[in-house]
């Protein structure tokens, strides 16, 4: 009964949390045999390159070239970190390394999208070990300026400060 009243309260408490209020959408829910297995909020930069555009050699934007962010738990402690590949790796060893599957604009504009992504490999023995999918959402900033890459700055690097919040999933 004690254990029973412990978990409860934890999910209780889970419930109250400003991460469970999240609505997300339709095209980053995660297939039906998967189940929760951790969140992380993450606080740090997404780095960016100043290149030739896509669409015009003449002209310039930054690029995206990948993320450098820390992780941390619903207690504020640092468990792990998130960077190229895209790579997230926890403090006791455990990392995956996933793809994007979909995107969502999501709620604010000036935030990079909410992402999807599914692991491609994961290696350790631990947390992330488990995963096979992962959410980015409640993204904030982190987007790339629309000017200040030009000629005169081609192949410089632009970091812009994010956060987001990471929920990760395991095979039921």
């Amino acid at each position: 009964m004690l254990l029973l009243a412990a978990i409860s309260a934890g999910l209780s408490a889970c419930a109250s949390s400003p991460a469970s209020k999240i609505v997300v959408p339709e095209n980053l829910q995660v297939p039906a045999a998967q189940q929760f297995l951790a969140e992380t909020n993450a606080s740090g930069v997404q780095i960016y390159t100043c290149s030739t555009s896509k669409t015009d050699v003449n002209k310039y934007e930054w690029s995206f070239k990948a993320p450098e962010a820390e992780l941390f738990n619903a207690n504020g402690k640092k468990i792990g970190k998130h960077y190229a590949g895209p790579s997230w790796e926890s403090e006791d060893g455990s990392k995956v390394v996933a793809e994007v599957k979909a995107r969502n604009d999501g709620p604010v504009a000036s935030a990079i999208p909410w992402l999807l992504l599914s692991a491609k490999s994961t290696s350790g023995n631990g947390v992330f070990s488990k995963v096979s999918y992962i959410q980015r959402l409640a993204t904030e900033a982190g987007k790339a300026p629309v000017d200040g890459c030009s000629k005169a700055n081609f192949g410089s690097e632009l970091r812009v400060p994010y956060t987001a919040l990471y929920r990760y999933f395991t095979a039921a």
